[in-house]
């Protein structure tokens, strides 16, 4: 990446570079793209899609209780009444 294009990045994204750090950062900007264009190669056509254009697809909430309250209960280092028992910390 040539030292211009650097430098107009390094503004864009409001960074001071010192002279000899702008051919450390060309360095790895280029470094950076060359790993993006590999992403470009990868075969994702029986990969459905998570978003599309119009905004998110969300899957329908379904409210479960998890099934686990014991498993979930015995991490605790004290339980009562099947809740946790917290130390008092208001007097």
């Amino acid at each position: 990446m040539d030292e211009k294009t650097v430098r107009k990045i390094a503004k864009l994204a409001r960074l001071q570079l010192k002279d000899e750090e702008v051919q450390h950062f060309g360095q790895e900007l280029g470094g950076i793209i060359k790993w993006v264009e590999q992403l470009s190669e990868v075969d994702t056509s029986g990969v459905d899609e998570t978003a599309t254009a119009g905004g998110v697809r969300l899957r329908t909430d379904e409210v479960t209780d998890g099934d686990c309250r014991e498993a979930v209960l015995a991490n605790a280092p004290a339980s009562e009444f099947d809740c946790f028992v917290v130390p008092k910390v208001i007097e």
